[in-house]
């Protein structure tokens, strides 16, 4: 399916996503509450999966993918308990002490399953196809599979050149076997053999699955002219709620919505490819220690307004754009229709919203400057340099206070898309300083065609 394509098709038939509108005779669709992205002790998580599973569970979530590190949840694997260790004078042992206590109260030692060989003590990783059946419901609660292909990119050294590298991690959701990760000279070669991967397996099972890419700025290894060119792409994280993957960017690289922006803009324009969704995930590691410098659950998600909970339904609607990311806001309202683009939110006492229309206007200032690292910064930069756009790319069109908002397309617009920003700081946000933020998918005006 061609999501460029398929939007811009759009202009000749309404499109309504609201809560009640869109309904059938047999099953109206509704908003399902849903995290992408999270990791148990498969990988490098710090919790057993069905202790994560049931916390998304009990929070009100309605579906969750556990992605670990380039493993799926499949076969045998016994986890060994080691002895604590002191890690900056805390005490950790990953999957003993009182996180194993509480796995063990919360299902008991029927279903908890341990060994010793020797002096090593073993717990055993329950698979995805045992433990769900502790946890699925009907209408109510989903585990979807998943996994973060974890590659790398490196550019050897040269005469005149240091060796730059970075890391490509893409999720894929609803994987029916495992996928190996991909080592290349380029990011962009790296995000096409996954992705070409994922799409393959997609086409020989018949399975449906999506991919996504992660966090662009961890270890900045990813530059938006990486993103913008890779065919394939159809998704990518607008907020992470992980505290290492610089969401905002910094003085010299760009943040998640600069990039949204620059990859629709030149996609849509010029390279004649489609849009790029937007997802929110919190990339949880860290269960048990909850703060500032920790991963936590609980700080990112995506909305999907599907016609049933289960993974094709969920997946089909992500791939049209029937979903929003959010850090806190909810919205009672999303209107997507050929001449405008409308929301209202649930609101809170004391709480104020603004809603920020952002797009790219046809005729726009293609120009671009590198942004090179400040005089006197001590580390040496082993990634690419970003570019920063002029200001046409991404301008705020309009912008609206209140519980709704709404943007009536003039003609000339490449894309538009909505930012609704909140008040209400954000409850153990990812870093210091966080607002209550969600993001629309854009609309692909009629600027795109000409």
């Amino acid at each position: 399916m061609n999501l460029r394509h398929c939007s811009v098709a759009s202009l000749a038939a309404v499109v309504v996503l609201a809560l009640a509108a869109g309904s059938s005779a047999a099953e109206p669709a509704r908003w399902f509450k849903g995290n992408l992205h999270t990791h148990s002790l498969w990988s490098d998580g710090d919790d057993y999966p069905e202790m994560i599973a049931d916390w998304y569970k009990q929070q009100g979530y309605h579906f969750l993918a556990i992605s670990d590190h380039n493993v799926m949840q499949d076969g045998t694997r016994w986890f060994e308990i080691k002895q604590p260790v002191s890690i900056k004078g805390e005490v950790v042992q990953r999957g003993g002490g009182a996180v194993l206590q509480k796995y063990l109260a919360r299902y008991g030692t029927d279903w908890v399953e341990q060994r010793e060989t020797g002096a090593k003590k073993e717990v055993r990783l329950k698979p995805l196809a045992e433990y769900r059946s502790l946890l699925e419901e009907a209408g109510r609660f989903l585990m979807i599979p998943g996994e973060e292909i974890t590659g790398t990119w490196t550019r050897p050294k040269t005469a005149t050149a240091p060796e730059l590298s970075g890391p490509v991690h893409i999720n894929v959701t609803n994987p029916r076997e495992f996928i190996k990760p991909h080592s290349a000279a380029t990011a962009v070669e790296v995000m096409r053999r996954t992705l070409d991967d994922v799409y393959a397996q997609r086409e020989q099972t018949g399975q449906p699955m999506i991919a996504h890419i992660n966090h662009p700025n961890f270890r900045w290894g990813n530059t938006v002219e990486d993103l913008m060119q890779v065919e394939r792409e159809r998704f990518f994280e607008v907020y992470n709620g992980h505290p290492g993957v610089n969401n905002d960017g910094d003085a010299t690289r760009l943040s998640m919505d600069a990039m949204w922006d620059a990859m629709l803009t030149f996609r849509l324009a010029e390279l004649k490819l489609d849009p790029v969704f937007g997802v929110g995930v919190d990339d949880s590691h860290n269960y048990h220690k909850i703060g500032l410098g920790q991963s936590n659950a609980g700080r990112g998600w995506i909305m999907v307004r599907a016609r049933h909970l289960t993974a094709e339904s969920i997946i089909r609607a992500m791939e049209e754009g029937e979903f929003y990311a959010t850090s806190g806001v909810i919205l009672t309202e999303l209107r997507r229709t050929p001449a405008r683009l409308a929301v209202e939110m649930k609101t809170e006492p004391g709480v104020t919203y603004v809603t920020q229309f952002i797009g790219t206007r046809r005729g726009f200032d293609r120009t671009s400057v590198e942004l090179t690292a400040p005089t006197g910064e001590s580390q040496p930069r082993r990634t690419l340099p970003h570019r920063r756009y002029s200001k046409d790319v991404g301008t705020v069109l309009a912008e609206v206070k209140g519980r709704n908002a709404e943007y009536v397309l003039r003609g000339d617009e490449i894309y538009v898309r909505a930012k609704i920003v909140s008040s209400k700081p954000k409850v153990n946000g990812s870093v210091d300083g966080e607002h209550e933020t969600a993001w629309t998918q854009p609309i692909v005006g009629a600027g795109a065609a000409k």
